[in-house]
């Protein structure tokens, strides 16, 4: 039995990385082997075991050979006679293809090591190509690591192509989706992600209401950078700048899809995008079945981010219903949310990406003088039920109306 450290841990101390998660391969053992000295199994479909004092993943060396369609079409064999050079060949890049053992001896039989030096995300084999899931994966490794300026290998882009025109990618689970997509939307540069998406066709069979946006003008006078799509990508890097939380970052990248339905002979005006993208919000969170507050927040903002860019004309009246929407009296973080989203849509524009604010702290302190208005006074009064909801409701009127006169 021997056991090396295999995949990102190995990759990322190259780099010189924080190294988190480490995973394991075990060549020459057996099931049984490892369950006598302690592992405990976990996994269905192929043999994974945990340590049993770290609690970290060993794998025994496998092979896999593609049986139907997606990220779970494949049957595995793993068995003792499995090299290690046979299990590395399986894995989507050389940068991942590299094994260590413990006196840090480096196996690396599809130089992944060059790779990592000329900063390229390259494919281990053709077998690539039979993982739609790859795609992704691809793409947020180059999310992750453009900092660093790595780039996809232009034949492994060529295979990411194949697989979007293939009609591979609607295969792939709502959940497998969802978990690349948010681990991408994460990284230091999640707008590299779309980008990488787009150049290689998957961003129209995954995100169409996205790929839409791109060719789509806007005015100039509002957005130096004219085109939606292009614009859409500066929001999303804005939101990974200020290091806004997953939430945020989905909104950012949803926010503007009605544009993508503007006939082109109202182009570069784009009316009611606000209320027409609702529905398309609707469907991208339905088809990834995004969390919740990530689907909640984004259909608000794709709502609503107008309003907050106008929140210093707002009408008292439209300003409370803009707080009632968002329940900021039981909800406030989702408001605060909100608004960084609309600094994040401010921000994301050519040459204005350090333009201040003040829609910000004028929200906040609207948000606060309606949560500020006290019900106690009005229940000594005699209200009750729908009366008071009422009387509550004119009480943060005249409130926000005070707020706006002092400002």
């Amino acid at each position: 039995m021997q056991i090396y450290k295999v995949g990102g841990a190995v990759r990322d101390r190259l780099l010189g990385l924080p190294v988190t998660d480490i995973d394991w391969v075990v060549v020459g053992a057996t099931t049984e082997e490892m369950l006598a000295q302690g592992f405990r199994p976990v996994g269905a479909d192929f043999p994974v075991f945990l340590h049993p004092k770290t609690g970290e993943e060993y794998a025994l060396a496998r092979t896999e050979r593609k049986s139907g369609r997606g990220y779970g079409g494949f049957t595995f064999h793993a068995s003792p006679e499995v090299t290690l050079e046979e299990d590395l060949i399986r894995r989507d890049l050389t940068i991942n293809a590299m094994a260590e053992d413990d006196q840090h001896n480096l196996t690396d039989p599809y130089h992944g090591q060059r790779d990592l030096e000329a900063r390229i995300l390259r494919h281990v084999s053709p077998a690539f190509a039979e993982d739609p899931l790859r795609v992704l994966r691809v793409a947020r490794f180059a999310a992750r690591y453009a900092g660093l300026g790595f780039h996809v290998a232009p034949p492994t882009l060529e295979l990411m192509r194949q697989l979007s025109a293939s009609g591979e990618l609607q295969a792939l689970t709502a959940e497998r989706s969802w978990k690349e997509i948010s681990r991408a939307l994460m990284e230091d540069q999640p707008q590299v992600f779309i980008e990488v998406l787009r150049d290689c066709g998957a961003l129209k069979e995954l995100m169409p209401e996205v790929d839409a946006l791109f060719g789509v003008p806007q005015p100039e006078i509002h957005h130096p950078e004219i085109d939606s799509g292009v614009h859409t990508l500066s929001v999303l890097e804005q939101s990974a700048l200020h290091k806004q939380p997953l939430t945020v970052r989905w909104a950012c990248l949803l926010h503007d899809l009605g544009k993508g339905l503007t006939p082109e002979e109202e182009w570069p005006r784009h009316i009611a995008h606000e209320h027409k993208g609702l529905k398309l919000i609707k469907a991208v969170n339905e088809r990834f079945k995004a969390p919740k507050d990530c689907q909640e927040l984004a259909l608000l903002v794709g709502q609503y981010h107008t309003h907050g860019h106008r929140a210093l004309e707002l009408k008292a009246s439209t300003l409370l219903e803009l707080l009632q929407s968002f329940d900021v009296y039981r909800r406030p973080q989702r408001f605060e949310e909100f608004i960084a989203a609309c600094e994040m849509d401010a921000r994301g524009r050519k040459g204005l990406e350090q333009r201040s604010y003040p829609q910000a702290d004028y929200l906040r302190g609207a948000a606060s003088v309606a949560r500020g208005v006290a019900v106690q006074p009005l229940l000594e009064k005699g209200f009750k039920g729908p009366e008071l909801g009422e009387a509550l409701k004119r009480e943060r009127l005249k409130a926000l109306k005070a707020y706006k006169e002092n400002q």
